[in-house]
């Protein structure tokens, strides 16, 4: 199968723009898992649960109507973001510590065992509750940025898209930041790289936990709010962006921040570029593929070497 530079182009940069989108979920998951060391299953249903809370606060909560079919959607994607951390930090408040942190080392059911079993629950209860809630039918926020695209010579770059990636930038950012230059996220950073001498020094390392936790989910909530602007959605959906969460955090180095960016922003290249070559059906494996190569050729990720944590 032939193709030309313009076609190579365009694939390139479609790659880009959704890759952000994939990029601000793996850094969410990349924060719990840096932190906790928790592999949360539950985490492509929270990116769920901020599809569905952009989306009524861009219609019921009139967002769309007060700032415009455009601008609306943007602003209910980050204010789902914080919604959804609230729900997480009860979450983790209530269920998830205990089997995760300092005070549940010594408990009976805690470690990894319990902690796959609890966020395995977690998920189907997400999942079944946003089905008796939201229904079956699948959804989506209508905007005219996701019907609409800039032209740059040859190269059509999608309105929706384009500012997601903006977003998705700055947002990740921001994240960087926050974990590198504030009193918090440095306490958040001690805490996962040595929870007892963390402890010494008088850090919360519980509380920390749930700051990180409940950061994770929100950032990936922002990012389904997101991408509800460009595809429908439904209770189950989160199920098809798990995996690419966790593709995304191993290919980058698991528990570096930066590599679950890049991580993710390389799904998301291989992904459309892969339908230069391949049938749309086939993505997934494309994906696979290259993940396959790089865990044989790097096991510890593109930035597993740099820094465990970062």
């Amino acid at each position: 199968m032939s193709f030309s530079l313009v076609d190579f182009l365009q694939a390139l940069a479609a790659g880009i723009l959704v890759g952000s989108a994939y990029a601000l979920m793996c850094i969410g998951l990349g924060i719990i898992f840096g932190a906790m060391r928790v592999i949360n299953f539950a985490q492509g249903d929270f990116l769920m649960l901020g599809m569905y809370a952009a989306f009524y606060l861009a219609t019921a909560g009139g967002l769309s109507a007060f700032l415009g079919p455009s601008g609306g959607p943007i602003v209910a994607a980050f204010l789902a973001g914080p919604i959804v951390f609230a729900l997480g930090w009860l979450i983790h408040r209530f269920i998830v510590a205990r089997v995760t942190g300092a005070g549940a080392a010594q408990t009976e059911g805690a470690g990894a065992y319990g902690q796959i079993l609890t966020t395995l629950g977690i998920s189907l209860i997400l999942q079944n509750g946003g089905l008796i809630v939201f229904g079956s039918a699948p959804t989506g926020i209508r905007t005219p940025l996701s019907r609409s695209s800039w032209e740059i010579g040859d190269i059509l770059l999608n309105q929706g898209r384009s500012v997601s990636f903006l977003v998705s930038v700055g947002l990740a950012v921001a994240v960087y930041l926050f974990l590198g230059h504030t009193r918090q996220g440095k306490a958040l950073r001690a805490a996962a790289d040595n929870s007892q001498a963390a402890l010494y020094m008088g850090i919360d390392v519980d509380k920390a936990h749930r700051i990180a936790w409940s950061l994770g989910v929100g950032i990936t909530a922002v990012a389904g709010g997101l991408v509800a602007g460009s595809q429908s959605f439904q209770p189950y959906t989160g199920f098809d962006f798990v995996i690419v969460m966790y593709a995304g955090v191993v290919l980058g180095g698991l528990g570096s921040i930066l590599g679950a960016f890049w991580g993710g922003l390389l799904i998301g290249v291989v992904q459309q570029m892969s339908t230069l070559v391949l049938p749309y059906q086939l993505q997934n494996t494309a994906i696979f593929v290259v993940f396959l190569l790089i865990i044989f050729l790097r096991p510890q990720g593109m930035f597993g070497r740099l820094s465990e944590r970062t």
